[in-house]
């Protein structure tokens, strides 16, 4: 989907890490204690893991809270992947009528938004379907977000989708941004964050690994 409504495919429809964003929206303790949607652990796991993606292929990462001082922090696994970022903490429900997060999208210089919140109806729906409007193409990771119900859940991604947002996973985002195993330079960080956070295939990949470093020389 390109921004002027249009469709296309080929190498230009999939993300790479030097036009993404991303942007993470309310990983915090009062989100979380509503969560029904999903395990709360594998949406931890699943935007950590996310974050430090982020982190490895330079990418451009906006944390930000509603109001922290009753919703609490965000949690400590992604304040950890970015200890000096103080997260943008709004007032408004929408993220995208908070200025602010407006003006740190735009100062990357990036059209592609990766999006992913607590909850994925509200949260995340508002400000990617606002933000496609203002011409960014948004991924909404559904892994890394959750709701009150499935069916919250469910209809969250509906309606992005009506919009043009197109869902996407953590997993899905780190091997489009890796693309080619020949970019050697990300490959052992890619294989640390998969082998922590990937679950059976991290502990595939740590077999292969181990069989690799095994082999006859």
């Amino acid at each position: 989907m390109t921004t002027d409504g249009g469709t296309h495919n080929g190498l230009d429809d999939l993300l790479v890490p030097e036009r993404s964003v991303v942007l993470l929206i309310d990983h915090q303790g009062a989100q979380f204690s509503g969560l029904q949607s999903h395990d709360g652990n594998l949406v931890i796991n699943n935007v950590t893991a996310l974050a430090k993606g982020a982190k490895l292929f330079d990418v451009p990462t906006i944390l930000t809270t509603v109001v922290e001082d009753r919703g609490g922090r965000i949690i400590s696994q992604l304040q950890d992947v970015f200890p000096d970022q103080v997260p943008i903490d709004r007032t408004t429900i929408n993220t995208w009528e908070d200025p602010r997060v407006v003006d740190a999208v735009a100062a990357t210089g990036r059209k592609d938004i990766i999006m992913a919140g607590l909850w994925t109806d509200i949260c995340v729906a508002f400000p990617a379907i606002h933000a496609i409007a203002d011409g960014y193409r948004v991924f909404a990771v559904t892994d890394a977000s959750g709701s009150t119900s499935l069916e919250a859940h469910e209809r969250g991604v509906q309606r992005m989708i009506q919009h043009g947002v197109v869902p996407v996973t953590a997993g899905t985002v780190l091997g489009e941004w890796q693309r080619d195993w020949a970019r050697v330079e990300t490959v052992p960080g890619v294989a640390e964050i998969f082998m922590t956070h990937g679950g059976n295939f991290g502990r595939a990949l740590a077999w292969e690994f181990q069989l690799l470093e095994n082999a006859p020389k």
